[in-house]
């Protein structure tokens, strides 16, 4: 799973999500008790579905993390110059856009 298409799976839920409430709350003034309960559940049932989701997509994108952790120490552990190095200009740049002001 990309990162785009996670991102974009998880706008799409909780814009699901944020439409089922707002229905919930726009309609509820007008309805009897009967629909009202009727679009309480729909409510809790789309909330149960983006948790269920939300914590898949969470899943993901710490699987995601990790491999890329797990990538990038393998990277610094066969070429440890090059990753000193790397590690020493980030530092410079950092220095330098710190000292600015």
């Amino acid at each position: 799973m990309s990162k785009d298409t996670t991102s974009e799976n998880l706008r799409a839920e909780l814009k699901s999500l944020a439409d089922t409430l707002e229905e919930v709350l726009n309609s509820s003034t007008d309805k009897s008790k009967e629909e009202v309960s009727k679009l309480r559940s729909k409510a809790e049932q789309a909330l149960k579905e983006s948790r269920t989701r939300l914590g898949e997509t969470g899943d993901a994108l710490a699987k995601q993390t990790r491999e890329a952790a797990a990538r990038a120490d393998e990277y610094v552990r066969d070429n440890p110059w090059t990753g000193v190095g790397i590690g020493a200009a980030v530092g410079v740049v950092l220095g330098v856009l710190l000292t600015r002001r």
